[in-house]
């Protein structure tokens, strides 16, 4: 059996992939997550750069991903 505290996001009890954060370095990823996000729409919108939001949401996003993945718990088939 795992020990379950030393991950920061545990998998989902139904389906597959991982639930909130159990961890307060998870929560702290994903308001970071959440703030960068938000300062990129505004910093973009008066840009008006479409493309290089897009970009920067999808770099921001496989980043958070790979932290996920590599900080929480693996999801090994779905429940």
């Amino acid at each position: 059996m795992n020990d379950d505290t030393t991950f920061w996001f545990p998998a989902k009890r139904y389906g597959w992939g991982w639930g909130l954060p159990v961890k307060w370095q998870g929560w702290v990823v994903v308001a970071s997550y959440f703030a960068l996000m938000y300062a990129g729409i505004h910093y973009f919108k008066a840009q008006d750069n479409v493309a290089g939001l897009l970009a920067y949401l999808a770099i921001l996003t496989v980043v958070l991903i790979a932290i996920v993945v590599a900080k929480g718990e693996r999801p090994t088939a779905w429940r």
